[in-house]
């Protein structure tokens, strides 16, 4: 364990401690609980944690040498490239559900329900699950030599991409996902600017509100993107510097792995105010103690807005 080790595992539990924060704040407020917009925001933190955790115990067994079974490292890998792809396709849907707000807001009570969220975090999943598909007929097709599933190995998605055609053919699937998610976030973004002109006065804030929160996940989106661009450039720095290759790596993961996933608390919890009320009060064990109502945006019947209307 050195100090850059050390320093990424403060920053990891920093993350984790806010993410977790919360998560458990969404779970506490049934108004959190039944809005979509929230309900979304959770799974992007559920799987944020779950992927931070995963790469970290993955470095510290690199760090430290130790070998995991060939079929446990295939299993954590396959886990790690589903959240890896997971968390940009529910920005992206987050992304339309704002689109929908703004510009459909007379079908959005309809379109916008807590199962619709579940059916959208279940395809999120699928589509997810497609690279994962691809990564393992890809691994089994690749002719491993003999003893390859038996043996031990330090655990690296690097590992397992044996032949060159795998690692074109990953890097081909996602780029076809960040296409697909660059024209809906673009789509979103246009249509949004487009009412937010003819809007005035308090519409005209909320939807410049939309505007930047669209920003940010096509921001994101593109640190995401940045990610599948950095193997290249650390493989070349490699054949010229083994210095500047680990700290050209150790930046990598922290500005393209760490900083995207950092950025999603200040998107959508922090710029909150609902939220962020509800989250300094159990932030403070309950010393905050300022009243404000705990509600979506949107409110789909006066008896919802009863329901919602809750206080710290």
């Amino acid at each position: 364990m050195n100090e850059k080790a050390l320093l990424i595992q403060v920053l990891i539990a920093l993350f984790l401690y806010v993410n977790f924060l919360m998560i458990f704040t969404f779970f506490q407020k049934e108004a959190f609980r039944t809005n979509t917009r929230y309900i979304l925001f959770a799974h992007t933190l559920i799987c944020d944690c779950a992927f931070l955790i995963f790469t970290d115990m993955l470095l510290l067994l690199t760090v430290a040498r130790v070998a995991m079974p060939t079929g446990l490292c295939i299993t954590v890998c396959a886990l790690l490239v589903n959240l890896n792809v997971a968390t940009p396709l529910t920005l992206t849907a987050m992304s339309v559900e704002r689109y929908v707000a703004i510009c459909m807001p007379l079908r959005h009570a309809e379109l916008s329900t807590p199962q619709r969220a579940v059916h959208a975090v279940l395809v999120v999943q699928a589509m997810a699950s497609v690279h994962v598909v691809v990564m393992l007929l890809s691994l089994f097709a690749a002719a491993m030599p003999p003893g390859f599933y038996s043996s031990s190995l330090v655990c690296s998605l690097v590992m397992l991409n044996a032949r060159a055609w795998q690692k074109h053919l990953s890097d081909a699937v996602l780029q076809l996902y960040f296409l697909l998610m660059s024209l809906a976030i673009c789509f979103s973004y246009v249509k949004i600017m487009g009412v937010a002109r003819a809007a005035s006065g308090e519409d005209r804030k909320s939807m410049n509100k939309g505007l930047k929160t669209v920003l940010l996940h096509a921001l994101q989106l593109v640190l995401s993107l940045v990610q599948l661009w950095c193997p290249l450039v650390e493989a070349a720095v490699l054949r010229i510097d083994l210095k500047v290759f680990e700290i050209v790596r150790y930046f990598d993961y922290i500005a393209f792995i760490l900083a995207p996933r950092c950025l999603i608390p200040l998107v959508y919890g922090l710029r909150d105010e609902s939220f962020t009320l509800v989250l300094q009060y159990y932030a403070l064990f309950g010393c905050h103690k300022r009243v404000a109502p705990v509600n979506g945006h949107k409110r789909r019947s006066r008896s919802t807005k009863k329901q919602e209307a809750g206080t710290v």
